[in-house]
């Protein structure tokens, strides 16, 4: 069908659905999406079976879109994606216009989860996961050798929960969503629990306090683990989740796109740095004072760990929510004393106030856990993030995260080699 001709007076030209989707490179179903965030307008014609749209219009979101496919930004050419989940700006951070810590303080990580997907809060919602899916994921998990870290047993959890959804090249956004409501749960019930006593049932922080650790969890803990959640559900365009937008972008499915995440996320300089932390905050605890153990890092040539973050010049905001809610945690007492005494000991040679990573690191030593406690925290939470993310994607031009290279090679012709 070719443009439809302006009416007398009204000299715009208007533009199916089909020639719309086709100007823009998407799905019909992703210019609805266009529409229903407001970054375009649409009209039925009179007599008309179908929207039409503003060709300006349509080709001032095609031009920005090449823009954002090129790497173009007013920041100096780095990557710039819009997104409408999370803003940081003055040492705070927001999830959709709302202030991320204190929806944290107020909501459960599954009410901010759904909060993030969809812009509604669903009071006292609870994440459940299939047997059918949680048995796969776990068969697979159950196979891993012992010393197995939490972000490789979440990522083959991921893998195997998606052999058993036949359906998950579906990415609509209601198939999306649902997805996500039950790939959340069976990441964390397939990891192994560390007390035989638990059940899989009930808010997803009390299901995950018996993957972490063998005591039994007193109310005052589940509200730090549940918040921390909440807090470290999403933060911008972090390494491992422009992963999983480059994923969505080439439209794998929810499962791979996290799998993406998890991959990325298992750095030290990203999610499995709460467990360098915690082994500083162990040292500290066992020589007593952090001074030594300090001088044996910077001996070393080594970063300190939990301190500084490059997006809050001043406080890390997560970092001081969990703080205050530390110091009402039953034993808690010792390893946040060894916290500031780290950062005391560090601001003689770089101020840095204390990051969430450090936060975490007082949390889980204080709670019997393990070192990699941090990380497993850290990639569950981040799972809602990765998933709000990718459905943001999936409404984007696919494969439009297409960065050139910048060749600086040897120049042809060359010879063959030898």
């Amino acid at each position: 069908m070719r443009d439809q001709e302006p009416a007398p007076g009204h000299p715009e030209r208007r533009l199916t659905t089909k020639e719309t989707a086709e100007s823009l490179g998407v799905k019909p179903d992703t210019v609805y999406a266009y529409v229903s965030r407001g970054q375009l307008s649409s009209r039925r014609e009179p007599g008309g079976r179908g929207s039409t749209f503003d060709a300006k219009e349509v080709e001032a979101l095609a031009r920005r879109n090449r823009r954002e496919s090129s790497g173009s930004s007013g920041s100096g050419g780095e990557l710039s994606v819009r997104t409408r989940i999370t803003l940081i700006d003055k040492d705070r951070y927001y999830f959709r216009g709302v202030d991320a810590t204190e929806l944290a303080a107020r909501h459960s990580y599954e009410e901010i989860a759904e909060w993030l997907w969809t812009g509604e809060l669903r009071p006292g919602i609870t994440f459940t996961a299939p047997k059918a899916a949680v048995a796969v994921a776990r068969r697979a998990v159950d196979a891993l050798p012992e010393h197995t870290g939490p972000t490789d047993r979440l990522r083959v959890a991921a893998i195997a929960a998606a052999t058993a959804d036949p359906l998950r090249f579906d990415l609509s956004e209601d198939a999306v969503l649902g997805t996500a409501r039950i790939l959340i749960p069976t990441l964390v019930a397939a990891l192994p629990p560390v007390r035989r006593a638990h059940r899989d049932a009930g808010p997803l922080a009390h299901r995950l306090w018996a993957r972490l650790s063998g005591r039994s969890a007193d109310e005052p803990s589940l509200r730090v683990l549940d918040t921390a959640l909440g807090l470290l559900v999403d933060h911008d365009l972090a390494a491992s989740t422009l992963a999983v937008r480059v994923a969505a972008s080439a439209r794998a499915h929810p499962y791979a796109a996290v799998s993406s995440g998890l991959g990325v996320l298992e750095g030290p300089l990203h999610g499995a740095a709460s467990g360098l932390a915690h082994r500083l905050l162990l040292d500290v605890l066992d020589q007593g004072d952090a001074a030594p153990v300090i001088a044996d890092e910077l001996r070393a040539g080594r970063r300190i760990p939990g301190l500084g973050h490059r997006l809050y010049p001043g406080e890390d905001p997560r970092a001081r929510a969990l703080f205050a809610l530390l110091k009402e945690l039953p034993g808690a007492g010792p390893a946040l004393a060894a916290a500031r005494d780290i950062v005391a000991t560090t601001a003689r040679h770089t101020p840095l106030h204390a990051n969430v990573d450090l936060a975490l690191a007082v949390f889980t030593v204080s709670s019997g856990m393990p070192s990699t406690a941090g990380e497993t925290i850290f990639a569950v939470a981040r799972t809602a993030g990765w998933i709000a993310h990718a459905l943001e994607e999936y409404g984007e031009r696919p494969l439009r995260m297409r960065p050139s290279g910048h060749y600086v090679g040897p120049r042809p012709p060359q010879p063959l080699p030898e």
